[in-house]
C-alpha cells in the first residue's frame, strides 16, 4: 500500500510535480475529431474557437489500418494549431491493444506540452491507472515537461463501474470520468443497440383502470443510465474530479440529445461529448446555467447575508443549504463568463433586473 505522504510525489526522477487540485476549466463539450481525416482535421482550428475541449480520437471509430495515420495526424495538428484557451485532449487506444504504448511514446515527447488530458478507454480498476501514471511520469521526465498530463477514464465495463471509486482515487492525475454507454451496454449484456438515450421498451406502466380493464394504460419511458450516472457523479465528487456524459449517437435527434445532456447536467456532470458540430451548441446551451437561474442564485446569496439562518424569498424558505446550492450555480457561471463575454453580459443583465442595475452581485 502506498503511504499517503507519497501520493503526490512524482513517479519518475525529473517528472513534474503532480497536481493537488484538478483545475476547474470550462469543459461543457469534449468535441471528438478523427486526425486521420484530412477534411475533418482542416476544420479543427475553427472548431477550437467555439469548443471548450477538442479531442483527437485514436481509438474506436479509427480503423486498424488508419491508427498510425491518426496518431501522426494528431501530432501535426497539435504542432500547427494555436488552441488558445481551448483544451487539447486525446483518446488513446485501450490498454489491451497493440497501439496503446506506441500512442504514448509518440505523443508525449512530440506534443506533451500541448496535451491537457489523455482519455483512457475501458478502465476496469486502479491498476490500469497505475500503469498509465508511471508510464506518463517516465515519458514526461524524458521530454522535460513542466506540468503533468492529466488522465480521464472511460467507464465502459461492468467491472469499471463496480470499481469506480478506486479508479477515481488511483492517482493525482485523475481529471474525471466519462460514461461510455455503448460498450457498457454490450459488457452488461443489455438488449439495446442505441448509443446513449432511452429505449421505448424500458418503461413503467400505469395501473389498470378499475372501471375499464381494457382501457389504454399510460406508459412512461425510463432512463437506462440513471444508476450508473449517479454512481459516477458521487465517486467523482468524493475525489474532487469531474464527471461527464459520453456520446449521444443519434446526431439527427437533437431533441433527445438535449434531454440526455440536461439529465447529466442536472445530476452533476460538467459536460458531455460532441460527435458533430451541432452537438457543440447543444452542450454549450445545456451545461451553461440559464441567466434567470444565475440571477435567482445571486439574489438568494445576497439576501442571506452571512449565509446563516433562513429567509423567505418569493414565498419559499431559503437557508444555508440553499446558499450552498446557489454557490454551485454562481461559481459555474463566473467560470464560464471569464471566457464568454456574451454569456457574462446575459448573466449580468438578468442579475441587474433582479438586484438592480450596477449591483455587481
Amino acid at each position: 500500500m502506498q503511504p499517503p505522504k507519497d501520493f503526490f510525489r512524482p513517479l519518475a526522477l525529473g517528472a513534474p510535480m503532480p497536481v493537488r487540485e484538478v483545475p476547474a476549466r470550462p469543459s461543457r463539450m469534449i468535441h471528438f475529431f478523427d486526425p486521420s481525416n484530412e477534411k475533418m482535421a482542416a476544420k479543427v482550428p475553427d472548431i477550437a474557437k467555439k469548443a471548450d475541449v477538442v479531442l483527437g480520437n485514436l481509438e474506436d471509430a479509427i480503423s486498424a489500418d488508419k491508427k498510425e495515420a491518426a496518431r501522426e495526424g494528431l501530432v501535426s495538428i497539435a504542432q500547427a494549431t494555436d488552441f488558445g484557451e481551448t483544451q487539447l485532449w486525446t483518446r488513446i487506444n485501450s490498454l489491451d491493444s497493440p497501439w496503446c504504448l506506441p500512442d504514448l511514446i509518440r505523443l508525449v515527447p512530440a506534443i506533451g506540452h500541448k496535451l491537457d488530458v489523455i482519455m483512457v478507454p475501458k478502465v476496469e480498476g486502479a491498476e490500469d491507472i497505475h500503469y498509465i501514471d508511471r508510464l506518463l511520469a517516465q515519458l514526461e521526465a524524458q521530454a522535460g515537461l513542466e506540468r503533468p498530463i492529466l488522465v480521464h477514464a472511460l467507464l465502459e465495463t461492468a467491472r469499471g463501474v463496480a470499481n469506480v471509486e478506486e479508479i477515481c482515487g488511483a492517482s493525482p492525475r485523475m481529471q474525471g470520468l466519462s460514461l461510455g454507454p455503448a460498450d457498457l451496454a454490450a459488457d452488461r449484456r443489455m438488449k439495446t443497440t442505441r448509443v446513449g438515450g432511452g429505449h421505448p421498451g424500458y418503461v413503467v406502466r400505469a395501473d389498470p383502470n378499475p372501471d375499464d380493464a381494457e382501457a389504454p394504460r399510460t406508459t412512461f419511458q425510463q432512463d437506462l443510465w440513471h444508476y450508473t450516472m449517479a454512481r459516477m457523479v458521487d465517486a467523482c465528487a468524493t475525489y474532487g474530479i469531474f464527471p461527464y456524459w459520453g456520446p449521444f449517437g443519434d446526431i439527427r435527434d437533437t431533441v433527445a440529445c438535449e434531454d440526455q445532456f440536461r439529465n447529466a447536467y442536472l445530476m452533476g456532470c460538467v459536460g458531455a461529448w460532441s460527435l458533430h458540430p451541432v452537438q457543440i451548441d447543444i452542450a454549450k446551451k445545456v451545461f451553461s446555467p440559464e441567466p434567470s437561474e444565475v440571477a435567482w442564485a445571486r439574489n438568494v446569496i445576497h439576501q442571506m447575508g452571512d449565509g446563516t439562518g433562513a429567509v423567505m424569498i418569493d414565498g419559499k424558505m431559503q437557508d444555508d443549504a440553499t446558499v450552498k446550492q446557489c454557490k454551485v450555480v454562481v461559481e459555474l457561471a463566473e467560470a464560464l463568463s471569464a471566457s464568454d463575454p456574451d454569456l457574462a453580459a446575459a448573466y449580468q443583465a438578468a442579475t441587474d433586473a433582479v438586484l438592480g442595475a450596477g449591483s455587481g452581485q
